[in-house]
């Protein structure tokens, strides 16, 4: 990069922080009415922008097959949009009504804790499109009725009360909704204007955003800039920007906040020293596991779970910081064998995806040492599964995400499913990385007859997002849910991260969120491997999101059985 080139990205990047100065002021003080105006317009740019970003994104990646690209617009445009009704629908309730208004009734724990329901969200739309899933957020301890928001609902309906301030998002490069839907969540939750730093894995983009968000940049709350590292490094110390947020690795969250280099970041971190005095947000991923209870599950069953389990593996050619990393199952599990024979065949029946995401063949190599990695800057690497690891023997695979397409399994020694639950929630907790998400098949007759021990183990799972018989990342696409790593993270131990985005119930101090589906999904949703309309299906799911009508679940429905 040439002296003026960066001489260019430095004054542009000033520029674009001084207009959103202005822009912060207004925005800590405009009333609800007008934050909902301000997204009408994104509805129908977005959906006109979405055929051309799901296109760059393919391109970009070397995708090619129906299902790939079925995702793209899944976890981009979808995404978006149920983002954007989302945030609609509650400034909506509390510009109306004052309040926010859940999809059901507030319930207790065993232990007493609030359990807030997060679906179905969208009246008939949601009973239908996410029929066989429920949701609720489990809140932590001391958490009332009174308490539930904390100050978030106050900060929206009394916004003379508010400190206008300058947000920079640092986002990923993997999945297109998550630095927009980040930048949302600060717009319209935290009331900041945002700065908005691509990653140049998918900067690509930048046209696509403007485009879809044309009227909150207009109205001075959103600016968009690319760039490498140093461009990142200098909007995070300018004293015009007050708080940072960061989707990405732990690793570059400890540069960021401790100093660029392992000398600087262990002295700053024994005096207590961080070189970024201001607050910092993040979700930094995880080891993430997906736990098969023993049982006896039917052939159906079974095949159905290692679909599940492929999907979140091959998803974004397994560049997901939420893509499945451990299998946990019982060595003794009779079906154990038949379970990973099942998700092999599945894996091998899939084609190899382009290694799109820097540094890809060299963590391939790393995490699968016995394996071939084929030659060339972005090779297609095989789907590779290692078995039977152990903390003992092979520390990597439980202490590094490897954020390529290996996924390893271990296997307790036992085949009682209470005792594996409670040693598998130990495993998890006390030694995978991470606190992120993690996902869980259970059968039948455990949540049916030992109700008590199962629901200590999902007490006792230190994830922020729990799976039931589903990927936990589906919990991430519907929005609700607040997203972000399990609470008691700190600066110095920052784990899968501080805070959460989107939570769009304004929920505060929330322990986790946990989405549950049948072991057996019907009709098979649009996010598993060999669905034979995906792409019609998540167009359809799209044009509903953009402008609901009971005519339009019809193509949904049909495509969606189609599957």
């Amino acid at each position: 990069m040439t002296f003026e080139r960066i001489l260019l990205q430095e004054s542009t990047t000033g520029t674009e922080i001084a207009l959103l100065s202005a822009g912060a002021q207004r925005l800590a003080r405009i009333p609800i009415a007008e934050l909902v105006a301000l997204l009408e317009p994104c509805f129908c740019a977005a959906e006109q922008v979405a055929d051309r970003w799901v296109e760059l994104a393919v391109k970009a990646k070397g995708i090619s097959g129906q299902g790939s690209a079925s995702e793209e617009m899944v976890s981009g445009p979808v995404a978006v949009l149920r983002c954007l009704f989302l945030l609609r629908q509650t400034l909506s309730n509390l510009r109306d009504k004052g309040s926010v208004t859940f999809p059901g009734k507030l319930t207790h724990s065993a232990d007493g804790r609030i359990q807030v329901p997060l679906l179905p969200v969208w009246e008939l739309y949601d009973h239908l499109a996410f029929r066989e899933l429920s949701s609720f957020a489990r809140m932590q301890e001391g958490v009332t009725e009174q308490n539930l928001h904390g100050d978030r609902v106050k900060r929206l309906l009394a916004p003379e009360q508010n400190s206008p301030g300058v947000a920079l998002v640092l986002g990923a490069g993997n999945v297109s909704s998550i630095p927009v839907t980040d930048a949302l969540s600060k717009i319209f939750w935290d009331r900041k204007a945002v700065l908005l730093k691509l990653n140049p894995v998918n900067d690509y983009l930048e046209d696509c955003f403007r485009t879809a968000f044309r009227s909150v940049i207009d109205a001075g709350f959103l600016r968009i800039i690319t760039g490498d590292g140093r461009v990142g490094q200098e909007a995070c110390h300018d004293p015009r920007i007050h708080e940072v947020h960061i989707t990405g690795s732990h690793h570059t969250h400890r540069a960021i906040v401790w100093g660029s280099n392992s000398a600087e970041q262990e002295q700053n971190l024994i005096q207590n020293k961080p070189v970024l005095d201001k607050p910092i947000t993040s979700e930094l991923g995880n080891v993430s596991p997906w736990i098969v209870v023993p049982g006896n599950y039917s052939k159906r069953e079974l095949s159905s779970q290692a679909m599940h389990v492929a999907g979140s593996i091959v998803n974004n050619a397994s560049f997901n910081c939420i893509a499945t990393k451990m299998i946990v199952t019982s060595r003794s599990w009779p079906q154990r064998e038949t379970f990973l024979q099942m998700l092999k065949q599945i894996l091998s029946e899939i084609p190899m995806r382009q290694a799109y995401y820097p540094g890809a063949a060299d963590r391939f190599r790393q995490f699968a040492p016995q394996s071939d990695c084929p030659s060339g800057e972005q090779p297609e690497l095989p789907w590779t599964l290692v078995e039977n690891v152990t903390p003992a023997n092979d520390p990597l695979y439980f202490e590094e995400e490897s954020f390529v397409c290996v996924c390893a399994e271990t296997a307790l020694e036992t085949s009682d499913p209470l005792e594996f639950m409670s040693r598998a929630a130990e495993l998890c907790n006390e030694q995978m990385f991470g606190t992120l998400s993690a996902s869980v098949t259970v059968p039948a007759a455990v949540t049916r007859n030992e109700k008590v021990a199962w629901n200590r183990f999902l007490a006792d799972l230190r994830y922020g997002a729990v799976g039931i018989n589903q990927w936990a990342a589906i919990a991430f696409a519907l929005m609700t849910p607040p997203w972000g790593g399990y609470p008691g993270a700190t600066l110095a131990d920052p784990q899968s991260g501080l805070g959460d985005v989107h939570n769009c119930y304004l929920l505060d101090r929330v322990e986790k969120s946990i989405l549950s589906g049948p072991l057996v999904s019907f009709p098979k949703p649009i996010w598993l491997p060999h669905h034979r309309a995906s792409v019609q299906a998540a167009k359809s799911l799209m044009r509903l999101y953009a402008q609901p009508s009971f005519w339009k679940l019809i193509p949904l429905g049909w495509h969606a059985l189609r599957g």
